[in-house]
């Protein structure tokens, strides 16, 4: 049985804010999670720290990548008001109509972003470290006593929309369409989570976390292989919410092409799927979306690559 608690409501103070607030900005609401490290929680690092910014990057693996086969699934869905806010209903209006969706084939990182992977880019393209990152690594390091090591395979976080783009650029490759994330997400058959029907546990995901300085509580990128999709890619939902190329359109579905939908050609938030380590479990839904300011950094958004098949 369902837990009665995971309803849209319960994230906020009474049922009447909920009906008041669009549901768009719900969604984005949910994603952020608003960190609060940046914003003088934590003391500046000292510049030793970036002696351990780059023994991270010189950890640096490349995600091996998964085949995604052309052809259609069930993108979105049905809207159902006798069951609201349970896991197999629609989340908000953003995701319905569910329509049948072609995409062409794709290659896809198995794996986000990982920390060590963006620093090296970040060095290799001469670009700074944020003051939110630097932060984060110190005090990793200093007070949690993580080694270097240990952060490399972190994923990647507090990344601004172009910094992912334009990492996946530099690697040959380039931010998921929103229906390429979903379908690697869920496959031909429209799963609820990527692992399937069932309800998130913490064998599948990491999701529901907290700590008092918003400090991170995320998982390698290789872990949690019972959560993996029926693709065997890892972690599309929780432990970090992902980017896609994609704006965000509250009315896009019901009016998206058929085939290879690009999203809508201009918009205020970029799209931002799967949920994070602070995400309630509605927002792990493969079909739950979100979105975010492109300039946003976030401790609970990264990203992965994507690829066009030759």
């Amino acid at each position: 049985m369902r837990p009665s608690h995971f309803t849209p409501e319960a994230f906020f103070r009474g049922r009447d804010l909920y009906y008041r607030l669009p549901t768009t900005f719900l969604a984005i609401y949910l994603f952020l999670g608003f960190p609060s490290i940046a914003r003088g929680t934590i003391d500046p690092p000292p510049p030793i720290v970036d002696k351990h910014i780059s023994n991270i990057a010189s950890f640096a693996k490349p995600s091996p990548q998964i085949s995604i086969p052309e052809g259609s699934f069930l993108m979105g869905t049905d809207r159902r008001d006798d069951v609201r806010h349970s896991f197999e209903s629609h989340y908000d209006d953003t995701e319905f109509p569910q329509r049948r969706i072609w995409v062409d084939g794709y290659f896809i990182d198995q794996y986000e972003v990982t920390l060590g992977e963006y620093l090296a880019f970040l060095q290799a393209t001469h670009r700074t470290v944020s003051q939110e990152l630097r932060a984060l690594v110190w005090h990793l390091i200093s007070v949690h006593f993580i080694p270097d090591q240990a952060l490399a395979p972190w994923p990647a976080l507090y990344v601004t929309w172009d910094e992912a783009r334009d990492f996946c650029q530099h690697q040959g490759k380039r931010l998921p369409y929103e229906a390429e994330w979903e379908k690697a997400a869920r496959g031909e058959s429209a799963r609820i989570f990527p692992w399937g029907e069932m309800d998130p546990t913490a064998d599948l995901a990491v999701f529901g976390q907290y700590h008092v300085h918003e400090i991170p509580l995320v998982a390698t990128v290789d872990s949690f292989e019972d959560g993996q999709s029926i693709y065997k890619v890892f972690h599309l939902s929780g432990n970090i919410a992902e980017w896609a190329h994609d704006w965000f359109g509250s009315d896009y579905y019901p009016r998206m092409p058929e085939k290879n939908p690009p999203g809508p050609k201009m918009g205020r938030y970029k799209v931002v799927r799967g949920g994070s380590w602070k995400s309630k479990p509605v927002m792990l839904r493969s079909a739950t979306r979100g979105g975010a300011l492109p300039e946003t950094r976030s401790a609970t958004i990264g990203f992965r690559c994507v690829q066009a098949s030759p």
